[in-house]
C-alpha cells in the first residue's frame, strides 16, 4: 500500500483526510459559466470549516456534490473513501449514513413530536427499539432539549426546531456534519447557541462543514474559512475571516 494511505472496506483513503475534491468542475449547461470551476479542496478528519461567499458563488452546488445529489462534469470527488464519481446508485444510502445534514429550513416532520422526529433517523437504518429508547434521550440532552421530547414541532421556537434537526443529524453518529445555512432563520441568541453546539460536536471528533452568510459568527469563531466567488475558491485560510467582496 502506498505510504500515507490507509485501507477501509476496500477503499483507499489519504491518512486523516475525509473529503477530497480534485479539479472539480460542475456545469449545468454547455453555455454559461460553470457553477464550480476547477475546484480543489482537501478537508481533514476533525476540522471545522466555514464555506462562505455570495449567492451564486457555488456553495450550494458544492454541498449537493458532497451529498452525491449531483455528479461533477469533470474532476474527482472522494468522501470517506467513496469515489462519488463511480459509486453505484445502490450504495448511495449506505454512503450517506456517514453524513449528518442540517438545513436552514429545519425539514422536520410536523405531524410527529420531538422524540419521533429524532427516532425516525434511527428507524431508517433499522436500529433496534431498545437502542432508540436509549439513544434519543441522550442526544436530546446533548442539544438541551431533554424536557421537550413530547412537544409537537409547532410548539417549538425556531431555535428549538433547529436543535431538533441537529439532534436528528447526529443520532447516527456521523463522521461528517454538513450544515447549510443553519442559522439563516434564527435570531442572534439562537444562532450562537446552535454554533456553540456544533463547536462542541466538533471537539468530540466530528468533522463539521458549515455554509453560512453570517459574517459575525465566522469572524468570531476563528475557524478555517473557505471563500468562494463565481465557482472558484478565492481564499482558504486557517483561523480566517469573512472577506468583504468588491
Amino acid at each position: 500500500m502506498e505510504k500515507g494511505f490507509r485501507k477501509k472496506s476496500g477503499r483507499q483513503i489519504p491518512e486523516g483526510e475525509v473529503i477530497t475534491l480534485d479539479h472539480v468542475t460542475k456545469s449545468y449547461s454547455s453555455s454559461g459559466a460553470p457553477a464550480l470551476n476547477d475546484v480543489t479542496l482537501h478537508i481533514k478528519k476533525g476540522e471545522f470549516v466555514f464555506i462562505v461567499g455570495d449567492s451564486g458563488s457555488g456553495k450550494s452546488t458544492l454541498i449537493k456534490l458532497l451529498l452525491r445529489e449531483l455528479v461533477p462534469t469533470s474532476g474527482e470527488i472522494t468522501v470517506l473513501g467513496y469515489n462519488l464519481n463511480k459509486i453505484k446508485h445502490s450504495k448511495i444510502p449506505k454512503f450517506r449514513r456517514n453524513l449528518g445534514i442540517v438545513f436552514q429550513d429545519f425539514r422536520l416532520l410536523k405531524d410527529r413530536n420531538v422524540y419521533e422526529n429524532v427516532a425516525f433517523a434511527q428507524r431508517i437504518v433499522q436500529t433496534s427499539t431498545r437502542e432508540i429508547k436509549r439513544n434519543v434521550p441522550s442526544i436530546l440532552a446533548t442539544v438541551n432539549l431533554a424536557g421537550k421530547y413530547k412537544s409537537k414541532i409547532n410548539q417549538l421556537s425556531g431555535g428549538e426546531q433547529q436543535r431538533v434537526a441537529l439532534a436528528r443529524a447526529l443520532i447516527n453518529k456521523p463522521t461528517i456534519l454538513l450544515a447549510d445555512e443553519p442559522t439563516g432563520n434564527l435570531d442572534p441568541n439562537n444562532s450562537w447557541e446552535i454554533m456553540g453546539l456544533m463547536e462542541k460536536i466538533n471537539e468530540s471528533g466530528t468533522t463539521v462543514i458549515v455554509v453560512t452568510h453570517n459574517r459575525e459568527i465566522v469572524n468570531a469563531m476563528k475557524k478555517r474559512v473557505v471563500t468562494m466567488k463565481k465557482g472558484v475558491i478565492i481564499e482558504d485560510e486557517e483561523e480566517g475571516t469573512y472577506i468583504d467582496e468588491d
